[in-house]
């Protein structure tokens, strides 16, 4: 298949710029993807398409105030946005500014804080972050909640509880898990008490999940790296579900790349490390068997892993009846149930 096979014609109006007052208030599209039917339900019916026997396995990740501003010795703005940390003190991260920064450049940060381009790599730019203070309290301190390119506010106090999910432990992430998103506590605990189990894995996801594929033919299209992490508790739920006859049901693409990642012998092992794995129409799933979903992007990579678990027709069909239903899409947006 061709990039130009998932496209599609979304109004501007539809795209979410904020999230819902409640975290429950989404509303629903459930498809069968063995069928291909729709219904449309709201977020707060989804306890009831859970049976006892099932497994619902997590995103853990956690979004890290990840975008900094600040200015060159020549006084030019600089706004950064950290990829991935590599320790204390170091980090892999974009750089903006009007001319590119150069290797010994340092850029002062609020509150007093400085970071140094130690380099280049590809599109990327490696920084040091001077002081004894660890890189992650910086960015507590004075770091942004990096929103989605298409969210075109800047964000506010509101973004720092919203744009993360109640159960983020594992920090690391520049963008969020954005179906885990939907769940609030009381869901949470709702679940808990209906006997439904659950597990977890880590995916921290990276700015690269908004970058746009490039080239028509997917066989040349070059995927992101995304850490993830599938601990040996995770690979004994699963395999205790399907033991009992229950489905594995994914939080998220995030959820569905990391059990995916970690069962290419054919079947889920723990394990860890970088995944590349771009999944398109013809992959055969090892791991999951349901998934909730966002509403992903024209052409993106999301999008085809989508189409790849439920098949193309229907989900294109989906989202042409979410498009005239007036769902709110991407992030901030409403879910999608693939059963």
């Amino acid at each position: 298949m061709k990039k130009s096979d998932f496209n599609y014609l979304l109004p501007e109006a539809l795209i979410a710029q904020k999230p819902l007052a409640e975290r429950d208030a989404s509303r629903l599209l459930c498809m069968d993807r063995h069928t291909g039917q729709i219904t449309d339900r709201q977020f707060t019916d989804f306890i009831d398409l859970i049976d006892q026997r099932d497994l619902l396995v997590f995103n853990d990740t956690k979004v890290i105030p990840a975008r900094l501003f600040g200015k060159k010795p020549s006084g030019g703005k600089v706004e950064i946005l950290i990829e991935r940390i590599l320790d204390d003190h170091r980090a892999i991260a974009h750089v903006r500014s009007s001319k590119s920064a150069k290797a010994g450049t340092l850029i002062a940060l609020d509150k007093g804080y400085c970071c140094e381009v130690l380099g280049r790599e590809d599109d990327l730019f490696q920084l040091e972050f001077k002081g004894d203070t660890r890189l992650l309290s910086i960015l507590e301190q004075i770091g942004h909640i990096p929103l989605p390119p298409y969210i075109t506010r800047e964000d506010d106090q509101f973004d720092l509880t919203r744009y993360q999910t109640v159960f983020a432990r594992e920090a690391g992430a520049v963008a969020a898990p954005t179906a885990g998103l939907h769940f609030d506590q009381v869901l949470m605990d709702k679940l808990k008490t209906k006997g439904i189990q659950r597990a977890f894995v880590t995916l921290h996801v990276g700015s690269g999940t908004f970058q746009p594929v490039r080239v028509e033919d997917l066989s040349e299209h070059l995927m992101h790296k995304e850490y993830f992490a599938v601990l040996p508790e995770t690979v004994a739920a699963v395999q205790q579900a399907r033991a009992r006859g229950g489905r594995v049901i994914a939080i998220g693409t995030t959820a569905v790349r990391a059990l995916e990642s970690a069962s290419q012998s054919g079947q889920l092992e723990t394990g860890f490390g970088d995944t590349d794995l771009f999944v398109t129409p013809g992959y055969q799933f090892k791991s999951v068997d349901a998934m909730l979903t966002n509403f992903h992007l024209p052409e993106s990579t999301l999008l085809m892993l989508v189409s790849a678990f439920a098949g193309y027709e229907p989900i294109m069909n989906a989202y042409s009846h979410a498009i005239d239903e007036s769902y709110r899409f991407f992030s901030y947006g409403d879910a999608m149930f693939l059963g």
